[in-house]
């Protein structure tokens, strides 16, 4: 079994609670902020209203080399406007836990994502994670920061 690793990333955004929330919390909205080469779609019904516990989102994603990949990710817990967890039921990873978390602070919203994983087959995951998956996962976060201010509108100030 391989080890498990933590990513966690804070980003100050320009917006209100109530907009950040309904921003991250809204499935449809992942696209706009994964880097386009991962050739990022939800593949599960679109879903109307709030985000709620015992949601299954599915996607379809190509993160290596172009290669097709199969991700279910359920939401376990919703603290509505504080935060979510989504954790991967079927996917590349043998384990993914992924806490979502928002505080108003002034006039902004302080989100904080908290990553937690395993890469299957053993000494070769942490191996594999060594050579790119975390390589792969920061530059995902840091391809969000800046997508997420430039829709927010955020100049760095």
């Amino acid at each position: 079994m391989s080890r498990t690793y933590r990513i966690r990333k804070s980003q100050l955004l320009p917006v209100s609670l109530d907009a950040a929330w309904d921003f991250f919390s809204d499935p449809s909205n992942l696209r706009r902020i994964t880097p386009p080469q991962m050739g990022f779609t939800v593949t599960s019904e679109p879903h109307q209203g709030r985000i709620y516990a015992g949601q299954i989102i599915e996607y379809r994603l190509k993160p290596v080399l172009g290669i097709p990949v199969y991700w279910m990710t359920e939401i376990t817990r919703v603290e509505q406007g504080r935060m979510f967890i989504d954790e991967q039921r079927f996917g590349p990873y043998s384990f993914w836990h992924h806490q979502h978390h928002f505080e108003q602070q002034g006039n902004g919203t302080l989100m904080t994502d908290i990553v937690h994983y395993r890469i299957p087959l053993g000494w070769l995951g942490d191996v594999a994670n060594s050579l790119f998956v975390q390589r792969q996962l920061e530059g995902l976060f840091r391809f969000r920061t800046t997508a997420v201010d430039t829709l927010f509108g955020n100049n760095g100030a």
